[in-house]
């Protein structure tokens, strides 16, 4: 979720990437989070009357048996399979499975039990599944088998009860907890909140994030985070616009990996509530159990709304961060497909601009959507390549007779054409090693933007140095070095753009879309009709030269009087062309300082 990217999951992303979520009928099974339960996350009430069945090869067990586990019914789509002691059904798994069919069949660690619960792998139609129950050394006396299945989304059975086996010489089983529709939840506990968040006591009584700094929790464009510390407790409140989900997560650094996350999912117009731990840029790893209380949530007016509370701190929760700490914060956002599977955030996540204790004094701030060091690689790059180089080329092209005077040795016009590549040089190089720094090496996530520019960088460094070894104006050689020179620059241009073009839609960046396409359609179509109308105006007065020979460079450097007549035009063009670049530099440096 960091100061990133993303194509991939979610809080890739950071959050970076949040990439997948919980429910017992989703189609990759990852239901951790059902581990207590055996719920599915779905809405929907179970079925009364199991159809499947369990049953297993032996009634007896010692600590390190294999039991052979059979599951089979009706055609179904996805299940979930534990053990646990038959005295507590509602304690925690016992055991840890072996599979026997990989291709439609997984193992899930529930709790801190490591391999102790099989599901499926994906929605393929099925009649049976089996796996191996290995019986662990501290096993109790009676284990009873239990399984969730799902027929399909709307249709499933919870606990479907297996049989019981025990160990030998175990007394009989004195304590049977019955397992029957009528006890079994619907669905997890839900409370839906009345109307939107309020930035009321932001900065004053609550810790709050905002993007854009100050915007209304209930306007459509905004989001929001709040933390409020009561006792030894801490109310969050996350809202933001989303048809998939929203999400915050807790680092040590600005980049994703690492991290304590939260994300609030829309499945169906129903939020679900889940916490993970952010490891590299790898899809997370949501918790069985999280530590959160009351939940609620809210889907209307295109915003997902949700709130919950958690202590200050859960040791008893791998993953779960201390919140009296500094940190820090990412906030992200993305889209969510059916079943509740997310994906890779839209854009880079929203990134404080320091770290933060959100339980110390509350504070009102915002963040960046985009590295200081990739903004300013966007900044030098745009100065650089919308300015200083289209005006040296237009100075060099059309200027030569309208500023022929010499100035420190040479004549005003290479004067000003040598600053201004030079000085495009210089900020094409700064600008080349900050996302190196910022990356801290090669980025494989940048499509070609980033090999465009290596190509660009190199014919940047060439043209100076070629420059430095041109022949004398009438020397044989000048027109080869003319047109070399030309065609090299007029490439590094062409590049330059393309790789702009490229660099505006990348997650670090993400100008807004289309604006930013068209703005850039714009910046070239000015350019190539100012050069147009000087091509006409120069052409225009070559007709009024007298013609004395057919040799087109001799022609254009026989200044005569009607030549003369368009210098006053060419510098009033000049002034106007000038403006107009700086217009369009200032609309992509406001629009980056916004990110």
């Amino acid at each position: 979720m960091h100061q990133m990217e993303p194509p991939g999951l979610a809080f890739t992303l950071w959050i970076f990437a949040f990439l997948s979520v919980p429910a017992a009928g989703y189609p990759n099974g990852k239901v951790r989070e059902a581990c207590s339960s055996m719920m599915p996350s779905h809405g929907h009430s179970p079925q009364p009357s199991p159809e499947h069945t369990i049953w297993v090869n032996e009634t007896e067990f010692r600590p390190g048996d294999h039991i052979k586990v059979n599951l089979s019914g009706p055609v179904f789509e996805g299940f979930f399979i534990q053990a646990r002691n038959a005295e507590n059904l509602a304690g925690p798994a016992v055991g840890s499975f072996m599979l026997a069919e990989e291709r439609i069949s997984q193992l899930l660690t529930c709790g801190l039990v490591e391999n102790s619960a099989v599901s499926h792998t994906s929605k393929s139609k099925k009649k049976h599944v089996e796996a191996y129950w290995i019986a662990p050394t501290d096993a109790p006396e009676h284990v009873q088998f239990l399984a969730t299945v799902v027929e399909k989304y709307k249709i499933f059975w919870v606990k479907i009860p297996g049989p019981v086996i025990s160990q030998p010489n175990a007394p009989p089983l004195t304590t049977s907890t019955s397992i029957t529709p009528e006890n079994l939840p619907t669905s997890q506990p839900v409370y839906h909140l009345t109307k939107s968040f309020n930035a009321s006591g932001c900065g004053s009584t609550k810790f709050c994030i905002r993007n854009p700094p100050k915007c209304d929790p209930g306007a459509a464009y905004c989001f929001f985070l709040s933390f409020k510390q009561n006792n030894h407790s801490v109310l969050i409140e996350m809202s933001g616009p989303s048809e998939g989900y929203i999400a915050f997560a807790l680092s040590h650094d600005q980049w994703m990996g690492g991290d304590d996350a939260y994300l609030c999912i829309n499945e169906d117009h129903r939020i679900n509530v889940h916490t993970a731990y952010l490891t590299g840029r790898t899809p997370p790893v949501l918790d069985s159990e999280n530590g959160l209380e009351d939940i609620s949530w809210r889907v209307a007016d295109g915003l997902v709304q949700c709130s919950f509370r958690r202590n200050l701190r859960l040791p008893a929760y791998k993953g779960r961060f201390n919140l009296d700490a500094n940190y820090y914060i990412f906030l992200a956002d993305g889209e969510a497909s059916e079943g509740g599977l997310i994906h890779k955030h839209h854009h880079q996540p929203l990134i404080t601009n320091g770290m933060y204790n959100v339980t110390d004094s509350p504070k009102d701030v915002g963040g960046s959507r985009s590295p200081l060091l990739l903004k300013l690689h966007a900044s030098l790059m745009f100065v650089a390549w919308m300015t200083t180089v289209s005006i040296g080329v237009i100075v060099a092209r059309f200027f030569k007779p309208v500023w022929p005077h010499s100035l420190f040795g040479k004549e005003i016009w290479f004067q000003v054409h040598r600053m201004l590549m030079l000085t495009t040089v210089l900020l094409t190089s700064i600008a080349f090693a900050l996302p190196f720094i910022y990356r801290g090496g090669w980025s494989e996530c940048a499509g070609f933007h980033p090999y465009l520019g290596c190509t660009v960088m190199a014919l940047a460094i060439f043209q100076p140095l070629m420059a430095g070894f041109r022949p004398p104006p009438h020397a044989p050689r000048r027109q080869v070095f003319n047109w070399v020179h030309w065609s090299t620059g007029t490439t590094a241009r062409i590049l330059a753009v393309v790789t702009m073009f490229l660099g505006m839609d990348l997650p670090a960046l993400n100008l807004p879309d289309p604006w930013d396409t068209y703005t850039m359609i714009g910046f070239v179509a000015w350019h190539v009709g100012i050069d147009i109308l000087l091509e006409i105006h120069s052409y225009c007065l070559i007709r009024k030269v007298e013609v004395i020979d057919d040799d087109r460079i001799q022609i254009l450097q026989s200044l005569t009087s009607a030549e003369a007549e368009g210098h006053t035009f060419k510098e009033i063009v000049l002034t106007i062309y000038i403006c107009g670049n700086t217009a369009f530099l200032i609309t992509f440096l406001a629009a980056i300082h916004q990110l």
